[in-house]
Protein backbone atom coordinates (compact mmCIF):
# COMPACT_ATOMS: atom_id res chain seq x y z
CA UNK A 1 0.00 0.00 0.00
CA UNK A 2 1.43 3.44 -1.06
CA UNK A 3 0.96 6.24 1.33
CA UNK A 4 1.31 9.57 0.76
CA UNK A 5 3.21 11.91 2.96
CA UNK A 6 2.05 15.90 2.74
CA UNK A 7 4.88 18.43 3.32
CA UNK A 8 4.21 21.52 3.99
CA UNK A 9 7.44 23.29 3.65
CA UNK A 10 7.43 21.20 0.11
CA UNK A 11 4.31 22.68 -1.19
CA UNK A 12 4.55 26.30 0.47
CA UNK A 13 7.59 25.99 -1.80
CA UNK A 14 6.15 24.59 -5.19
CA UNK A 15 3.63 28.04 -4.28
CA UNK A 16 6.47 30.06 -3.99
CA UNK A 17 7.92 29.17 -7.09
CA UNK A 18 4.59 29.46 -9.17
CA UNK A 19 3.73 32.98 -7.71
CA UNK A 20 7.76 34.21 -7.60
CA UNK A 21 9.28 31.94 -10.56
CA UNK A 22 12.57 30.89 -10.49
CA UNK A 23 16.10 32.09 -12.16
CA UNK A 24 14.70 28.76 -14.82
CA UNK A 25 11.30 29.60 -15.24
CA UNK A 26 10.37 33.20 -14.53
CA UNK A 27 7.03 34.59 -12.63
CA UNK A 28 3.85 34.89 -14.85
CA UNK A 29 2.43 38.20 -15.85
CA UNK A 30 -0.92 38.62 -14.11
CA UNK A 31 -3.61 39.00 -16.88
CA UNK A 32 -7.08 40.25 -17.99
CA UNK A 33 -9.10 39.31 -21.50
CA UNK A 34 -12.10 39.94 -22.78
CA UNK A 35 -14.12 40.45 -25.98
CA UNK A 36 -15.78 43.86 -27.18
CA UNK A 37 -17.31 43.31 -30.38
CA UNK A 38 -15.02 42.44 -32.76
CA UNK A 39 -11.90 41.97 -30.85
CA UNK A 40 -10.34 40.73 -28.37
CA UNK A 41 -8.22 42.61 -25.66
CA UNK A 42 -5.89 41.48 -23.25
CA UNK A 43 -4.21 43.17 -20.59
CA UNK A 44 -0.88 42.13 -18.66
CA UNK A 45 0.57 43.49 -15.30
CA UNK A 46 3.90 44.82 -16.40
CA UNK A 47 4.76 47.16 -13.47
CA UNK A 48 8.67 48.43 -13.40
CA UNK A 49 8.82 46.98 -16.82
CA UNK A 50 10.76 49.66 -19.56
CA UNK A 51 8.96 49.99 -22.74
CA UNK A 52 12.03 48.81 -24.85
CA UNK A 53 12.51 45.51 -22.95
CA UNK A 54 8.82 44.29 -23.91
CA UNK A 55 9.14 41.85 -27.25
CA UNK A 56 6.02 40.16 -29.14
CA UNK A 57 6.20 37.40 -31.50
CA UNK A 58 3.67 35.79 -33.60
CA UNK A 59 4.60 32.28 -34.48
CA UNK A 60 1.29 30.52 -36.52
CA UNK A 61 -1.26 30.55 -33.34
CA UNK A 62 1.25 31.36 -30.47
CA UNK A 63 1.68 34.90 -28.78
CA UNK A 64 4.40 34.97 -26.95
CA UNK A 65 5.42 37.92 -24.96
CA UNK A 66 8.44 38.43 -23.00
CA UNK A 67 9.55 41.40 -21.07
CA UNK A 68 12.79 42.37 -18.64
CA UNK A 69 12.30 44.59 -14.82
CA UNK A 70 16.25 44.53 -14.72
CA UNK A 71 17.75 45.43 -11.30
CA UNK A 72 18.98 48.39 -10.05
CA UNK A 73 22.35 49.16 -10.16
CA UNK A 74 24.75 51.76 -8.26
CA UNK A 75 25.88 52.50 -4.97
CA UNK A 76 23.33 51.61 -2.43
CA UNK A 77 22.07 49.33 -0.15
CA UNK A 78 19.11 46.72 -0.45
CA UNK A 79 16.47 47.27 2.12
CA UNK A 80 13.83 44.77 1.05
CA UNK A 81 13.82 43.33 -2.31
CA UNK A 82 10.31 41.34 -2.72
CA UNK A 83 9.75 42.36 -6.70
CA UNK A 84 10.96 39.59 -8.93
CA UNK A 85 13.53 40.76 -11.48
CA UNK A 86 15.06 39.01 -14.42
CA UNK A 87 13.09 38.17 -17.98
CA UNK A 88 9.55 36.84 -17.77
CA UNK A 89 7.17 35.32 -20.08
CA UNK A 90 4.26 34.29 -21.13
CA UNK A 91 2.88 32.39 -24.70
CA UNK A 92 -0.82 32.31 -25.57
CA UNK A 93 -2.54 29.88 -28.02
CA UNK A 94 -4.95 31.99 -30.11
CA UNK A 95 -7.69 30.73 -32.11
CA UNK A 96 -7.93 30.21 -36.09
CA UNK A 97 -10.60 32.81 -35.88
CA UNK A 98 -8.72 36.12 -34.92
CA UNK A 99 -6.90 38.64 -37.42
CA UNK A 100 -3.44 37.43 -36.34
CA UNK A 101 -1.92 40.57 -38.74
CA UNK A 102 -3.68 43.12 -37.23
CA UNK A 103 -2.37 42.91 -33.66
CA UNK A 104 -2.67 46.24 -31.81
CA UNK A 105 0.04 46.75 -28.48
CA UNK A 106 0.37 49.96 -26.43
CA UNK A 107 1.96 50.17 -22.67
CA UNK A 108 1.12 52.76 -20.41
CA UNK A 109 1.33 53.06 -17.03
CA UNK A 110 2.70 49.67 -16.07
CA UNK A 111 -0.06 47.90 -18.43
CA UNK A 112 0.32 46.23 -21.56
CA UNK A 113 -2.49 46.14 -23.49
CA UNK A 114 -2.69 44.06 -27.00
CA UNK A 115 -6.34 44.24 -28.73
CA UNK A 116 -6.43 41.44 -31.74
CA UNK A 117 -9.24 41.77 -34.05
CA UNK A 118 -11.55 38.79 -35.22
CA UNK A 119 -10.65 37.93 -38.51
CA UNK A 120 -13.35 39.18 -41.18
CA UNK A 121 -13.86 34.63 -41.77
CA UNK A 122 -14.94 34.65 -38.53
CA UNK A 123 -17.37 37.69 -38.64
CA UNK A 124 -21.28 36.84 -38.72
CA UNK A 125 -22.59 37.34 -42.12
CA UNK A 126 -25.84 36.89 -44.22
CA UNK A 127 -26.51 34.77 -46.38
CA UNK A 128 -29.60 35.77 -49.08
CA UNK A 129 -31.48 32.92 -50.08
CA UNK A 130 -32.38 32.97 -53.94
CA UNK A 131 -34.84 30.82 -56.63
CA UNK A 132 -32.67 28.05 -56.43
CA UNK A 133 -31.52 26.40 -59.44
CA UNK A 134 -34.49 24.41 -60.29
CA UNK A 135 -36.87 27.35 -61.22
CA UNK A 136 -35.23 28.18 -64.61
CA UNK A 137 -34.68 24.52 -65.75
CA UNK A 138 -37.14 22.87 -67.80
CA UNK A 139 -35.98 19.53 -67.10
CA UNK A 140 -37.01 19.67 -63.63
CA UNK A 141 -39.81 16.96 -62.28
CA UNK A 142 -42.10 19.59 -61.99
CA UNK A 143 -42.10 20.50 -65.74
CA UNK A 144 -41.45 17.05 -66.84
CA UNK A 145 -45.10 16.41 -65.02
CA UNK A 146 -46.62 19.38 -66.51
Amino acid sequence: MLIRTTDPFRDLDRLAQQVLGTTNRPAVMPMDAWREGDRFVIEFDLPGVARDSIDLDVERNVLTIRAERVARNGDWESLASERPRGVFSRQLVLGDNLDLEHIEAGYADGVLRLVVPVAEKAKPRKIEVGLGPTADRSDSPAAIHA
